[in-house]
Formats: structure tokens, C-alpha cells, sequence
């Protein structure tokens, strides 16, 4: 299987490590796990476009953990970054499994390790980002060879929710501007089973009616359905942001996870190029610092045979704050 997006190509990294990340010389039951990288958030918090930012400041590669991104289609419902948004970083596991399969945790848990696997092989840094947090669980909780293998920084990327749910509207009048409706339609089919595959994703079965009703109805009564639709799939995707941060929430509290908070709030607040500003500042500059830091902390346990990777980490770190208003 093809595990990665085929839009998305490799872009020479800013910051080269020429001892690698990866150790394969360690015995493997010695103290030094290989690195992995999550970025976790409510939808709409801006956890791609942090992924993309931290794989141009490091060689890695993102490995998506949305459960509906996933799949192949529908890229304006499900939000899939675009070629350009890309910025030539490999994205896996995005866009590649058919509508129609009912992808799970399990399926995640061995896509993903096989891609961390291959990532590393080419001493590239993974991280993995995402939404579906039960994906994560899963792979950090109930995977023996993960949690024997990898140590995880964890990013959680939080936006106030009353400032995130005037974002998600207006995302969502976007997305309907770009095509939305089109897109639904057509896969549309009124035999469809929308607790399967792709037709899961919000923006699906809320515009059932409105297609049902197509050639049928008065346009009065048409655009009134429509924004019927509209105003669900905003408020449903509100419920799944608020879902997602109480899952969050457990993890931290209930299993314990080290999560570093990232307060994108700010940044979300503003417009053009304060708002680019504040992202940097707030958001990449931090994420990236903590990034640099984990890989750095991580070198102390490798042979000493292995100084130039443990220098040129900790030239990073020294060198990170000014890297982080350079992104834009």
C-alpha cells in the first residue's frame, strides 16, 4: 500500500543532522527510543499548519492521524491541506484508503508504525498530526512495540472555544464557497449508510436533505434547506471541537501524557500579517524550541561515539529563536 500523499513532495529541510536521528547501532534494549513528534488540538486549531511550519525548521515528514482525512475525496469537506499548503513536506496516511472501508485504531496502529519506521530509516524526524485522538490513544496506549520503541513530545494546540467556533463558521462559509456542496453531491447516493467509510465526515449527512429535496421543492424552500444544512454542519463540527478537547483534557489528566500547551488564541484574534506575526511568535517559535529540546535531551543517552548529532542539536536549540520569525 502507498502510505503517503502523492501531492506532497520532499523539501530539502532547514536544519540537517548529520548524525541522525535514528540510532540502529544502539542495542536496542538500551535507554535511547527513536523520536516521535504529536500535534494535538480541536479541529480548526491550526495542528497542519504547525505540522507543515515544525518540517521546515527540522527533516521530518507528518504522518496524519485524522480518521476521516484518511480517505481518498472529498478533500474541501474533510479539509485536506492543499499541494501549496504542502510546502513540499511528505504528508502519510492522507488521502490514500477507499471511501468505503471502515478504517479503525487497529488499521492506524500498523499504517502508522510503518511509516514512523520508514521516516526514520531516513533519519528524518516523524510527526504525526491529527484530530481523531482516539487514533493516538491508541497507538501510545495499547502498542507494546510503540511504547518499547519511541519516546512522544506532545503539542497540544488550543484556541479559546468561543473565539475557535467564530473561526469554524467562517471556515465553513469558506468551505462552501469552494465547492462544498458539489462535492457531497457527488458521491451522494440515497441508499447511503452514513455510519461507514468517508460519509461519517461532517458536511455529509447534513446536506441529505437539501440534496433529497433537489428538483422536488420550491428554491425558497431549497435555500432555506441549505442553510438549515449549513448551520448544522457549523454546529456539529463545534460539538467535535469540544469533543476533542475533553478527550484531550483526559489524557492529560486521566493517562497522564506530558502535553505542552500552545496558546494559538492571539494569533487567531488577529488579521494579514499580524496575524501571520502572532502565529510565529506564539505558536512555531514555542512549538519549535520544545521541539528542539526534546531532540537534544534525547541525544544525552546516546553513545559518546555520537557527538556531531548532539552538537548540531544543540546549536538548534541555541539558534531557535531567531529561526522562529523566519517561517513567513
Amino acid at each position: 500500500m502507498n502510505l503517503s500523499y502523492p501531492l506532497c513532495k520532499q523539501v530539502q529541510p532547514l536544519i540537517s543532522f548529520p548524525g541522525g536521528l535514528n540510532t540502529n547501532s544502539l542495542n536496542f534494549h538500551s535507554s535511547y527510543k527513536d523520536k516521535v513528534v504529536v500535534v494535538m488540538g480541536a479541529t480548526g486549531t491550526g495542528k497542519s499548519r504547525l505540522s507543515i511550519d515544525l518540517a521546515t525548521h527540522f527533516p521530518a515528514e507528518i504522518i496524519n492521524s485524522d480518521k476521516i482525512q484518511v480517505y481518498k475525496g472529498l478533500d474541501i469537506v474533510t479539509n485536506k491541506v492543499t499541494e501549496e499548503e504542502c510546502r513540499g513536506v511528505t504528508h502519510h496516511l492522507l488521502g490514500i484508503i477507499d471511501p468505503d472501508v471502515d478504517y479503525n485504531a487497529a488499521h492506524f496502529r500498523h499504517d502508522a508504525l510503518s511509516a514512523i519506521e520508514s521516516i526514520i530509516e531516513q533519519d528524518k524526524l516523524p510527526i504525526i498530526a491529527g484530530g481523531s485522538n482516539s487514533f493516538i490513544e491508541s497507538l501510545v496506549n495499547d502498542d507494546p512495540y510503540f511504547a518499547s520503541r519511541y519516546d512522544c513530545c506532545f503539542l497540544w494546540v488550543d484556541v479559546n472555544l468561543h473565539i475557535l467556533r467564530s473561526f469554524v463558521s467562517k471556515r465553513v462559509d469558506q468551505m462552501v464557497k469552494a465547492g462544498l456542496i458539489d462535492e457531497v453531491r457527488g458521491i451522494f447516493d440515497p441508499e447511503a449508510n452514513y455510519t461507514h467509510g468517508i460519509r461519517r465526515a461532517i458536511g455529509v449527512p447534513e446536506i441529505d436533505r437539501f440534496l433529497r429535496a433537489e428538483g422536488i421543492v420550491d428554491k425558497e424552500t431549497l435555500d432555506t434547506l441549505l442553510q438549515i444544512a449549513i448551520d448544522e454542519v457549523k454546529e456539529n463540527t463545534c460539538k467535535l471541537a469540544s469533543r476533542q478537547l475533553q478527550k484531550i483534557h483526559r489524557l492529560r489528566d486521566f493517562w497522564g501524557w506530558n502535553l505542552h500547551h500552545i496558546n494559538a488564541t492571539e494569533a487567531f484574534l488577529k488579521q494579514g500579517e499580524d496575524a501571520h506575526e502572532a502565529w510565529d511568535r506564539l505558536v512555531v517559535g514555542p512549538s519549535a524550541m520544545i521541539v528542539a529540546q526534546f531532540l537534544y535531551r534525547s541525544s544525552s543517552v546516546q553513545s559518546i561515539s555520537q557527538p556531531p548529532a548532539t552538537s548540531v542539536i544543540a546549536r538548534t536549540v541555541q539558534t531557535m529563536p531567531a529561526m522562529a520569525t523566519a517561517t513567513h
